[in-house]
């Protein structure tokens, strides 16, 4: 079971939004909801909270963005990138915990929770380890068991979700390095984040047109993906992700929801 390839002529947007909390804000996500077709929102274990959760549902609703759970260990302070061991059957919980929360709110928006995206640790986690990436498909068939998932190509997550009836979605970083494997170069390590515009625009249309990128040590990786994410916490995101969406669909891709 799988999702049509963007060599097929068409990508999803997806941007990790509703990352603030309390007073304080990270993404631009008003704007980005203008760009973007599906949106990852915070459920409140790396960042988010109630009102932010809500107000994020109701604008990515009355916009038609695709609202998706991105599920987190339990870690406010460290935004969810640090490393931690958590029991399978407590992440299961925990994973079902969030996505519940956010359908609150998307109900009460009039839509609902069309997918799941592990985000940071967790995600980099079950690319390898099958027993959390068991644990997160647990989670996500006891929410609802006909929500798509969203993952790194390859990953153990999208293997072990595929195998348990959910929908498989592959996904590309255009402004991430890549290992020669395939997987995300560590976020501490130089040149992991890529912050030239040009280039990321340029490699967007590569993995849209082509499903290929440049690895970080210069090497061209296959890398078929039907999503693409855009950081939305880097500055000039905004303007970015309106680059990339125009420069995909000058270059005949069309831009649109996977769910």
């Amino acid at each position: 079971m799988g999702f049509m390839s963007s060599l097929h002529g068409s990508i999803d947007l997806n941007a990790d939004l509703g990352e603030g909390f309390g007073r304080w804000t990270l993404t631009d996500d008003e704007r980005l909801l203008s760009v973007v077709t599906s949106a990852n929102v915070a459920c409140g274990f790396h960042a988010g909270d109630p009102v932010t959760m809500r107000r994020v549902c109701e604008l990515a609703a009355e916009r038609g963005v695709r609202i998706g759970a991105q599920v987190s260990y339990r870690d406010l302070a460290g935004f969810g990138r640090r490393a931690m061991d958590v029991p399978p059957a407590e992440l299961a919980a925990e994973v079902a915990y969030q996505i519940g929360a956010l359908e609150v709110f998307a109900r009460a928006a009039g839509t609902r929770v069309s997918y799941v995206k592990p985000h940071g640790a967790l995600y980099n986690r079950v690319v390898h380890d099958g027993e959390q990436a068991a644990a997160v498909v647990d989670g996500v068939l006891l929410a609802d068991a006909t929500l798509p998932v969203l993952g790194l190509p390859g990953s153990r997550f999208l293997e072990v979700a595929q195998a348990a009836g959910l929908p498989a979605v592959t996904e590309a970083f255009a402004d991430r390095a890549y290992t020669d494997e395939g997987t995300l170069v560590p976020r501490g390590r130089e040149g992991a984040v890529i912050t030239d515009a040009d280039a990321v625009v340029a490699r967007s249309v590569s993995l849209a047109a082509e499903g290929t990128v440049t690895s970080h040590s210069g090497t061209r990786i296959p890398v078929r993906a039907r999503s693409l994410c855009l950081h939305g916490d880097t500055p000039g995101a905004v303007e970015l992700a309106r680059r990339v969406r125009a420069e995909l669909t000058a270059a005949g891709t069309r831009v649109e929801a996977f769910s």
